[in-house]
């Protein structure tokens, strides 16, 4: 998986983001389909954040492997 696939993915977890935040009724944040919309807008934080460590750890591995 290249860099910019990466890029991609990240982009595409950052729409899912928006796109729960407009589900979410701020009123009542935890009945009904918001509740979805939390889980799906946590589940989309996941993914950004597991594939910044994934870009990272290829670029540290870059640096272990030029030395």
């Amino acid at each position: 998986m290249n860099k910019t696939f990466s890029i991609i993915l990240i982009v595409l977890a950052l729409a899912l983001i928006a796109y729960n935040v407009t589900l979410v009724n701020f009123t009542a944040p935890f009945q009904g389909d918001s509740t979805v919309a939390l889980i799906g807008i946590m589940a989309s934080l996941c993914a950004i954040v597991l594939l910044l460590l994934y870009i990272t750890s290829k670029k540290v591995q870059q640096k272990v492997n030029e030395d």
